[in-house]
């Protein structure tokens, strides 16, 4: 079986770039496809993340050297319209596996990953998974929520988790939405028609800065605010568009406390 990585990113800047050297030391045999935006909207700062501070951009020193570390990393780049459904229907359209691992660009895999993957897959009957979930804080409530992903639930199981799907059962449902929000949950809502989605034993760690930023526990009411929305029928792109101006208006906040 052949394993290719999707990992949609907003800009390829200096902590994905070293995300990617992480990606390709847990998957060394691994196809790696990077799914950037085709035109980049305006943010807080200077290019790149709004949530992320101009410090994280890539230097020019660091751009000097970014064609050389890529090509060291043997992955492609593509470009997709923006909106992480569609980055990631992009790379997986490209992708050359029987396996599309999709991750995001601020969840580290473990060192085992690939052999953990092959495990799960060598079963025939194995035709989605994910890890299990851990964050990069340490917070009583973060720990909670890592500990219920070990449950595969509409509440439990998001694209965060490190999603692996058989490139036939994926293309089957119909892949990804177009959505800039929710398509992991639509995903898994499609995948679940046919299958069980396996929860691997490993756990995938990824960033809570977001609830850092924002609170843990206002964080999370606004997460399961949307979720219900959205469950009860509300448009994906309207949800993003809410979410997208909180985020935006909480880095300008974030800023503003900054002597």
């Amino acid at each position: 079986m052949r394993l290719s990585v999707i990992i949609p990113t907003r800009a390829l800047d200096a902590r994905v770039l070293q995300h990617l050297t992480r990606v390709r030391a847990a998957l060394p045999t691994a196809e790696i496809l990077v799914v950037e935006p085709e035109q980049p909207r305006e943010p807080p700062h200077a290019g790149g993340h709004p949530d992320r501070a101009p410090s994280r951009q890539l230097s020019p020193e660091t751009m000097a050297r970014s064609p050389g570390a890529i090509a060291a990393l043997d992955l492609r780049r593509l470009t997709a319209e923006r909106g992480r459904g569609t980055q990631c229907r992009a790379g997986a359209e490209s992708a050359a596996g029987n396996l599309l691992l999709f991750l995001h660009d601020d969840t580290r895999l473990p060192e085992d990953a690939e052999a953990v993957i092959r495990r799960a897959f060598e079963d025939p009957s194995t035709g989605a998974a994910c890890f299990r979930l851990a964050f990069d804080r340490r917070h009583w409530l973060l720990g909670i929520y890592g500990w219920l992903s070990r449950f595969e639930t509409l509440f439990t199981t998001f694209g965060d988790q490190a999603m692996v799907v058989r490139r036939e059962l994926y293309d089957a449902v119909g892949g990804f939405p177009d959505w800039p929000l929710f398509e992991d949950v639509e995903l898994a809502r499609r995948l679940r028609r046919r299958t069980r989605i396996r929860k691997l034993p490993q756990r995938v760690v990824t960033s809570a800065e977001r609830f850092e930023k924002r609170g843990m526990l206002r964080q999370q009411f606004g997460n399961g605010w949307l979720m219900l929305r959205f469950l009860l029928g509300a448009s994906p792109t309207r949800l993003a568009a809410h979410y997208e101006a909180q985020r935006a208006g909480q880095t300008r906040q974030t800023e503003g406390a900054i002597p």
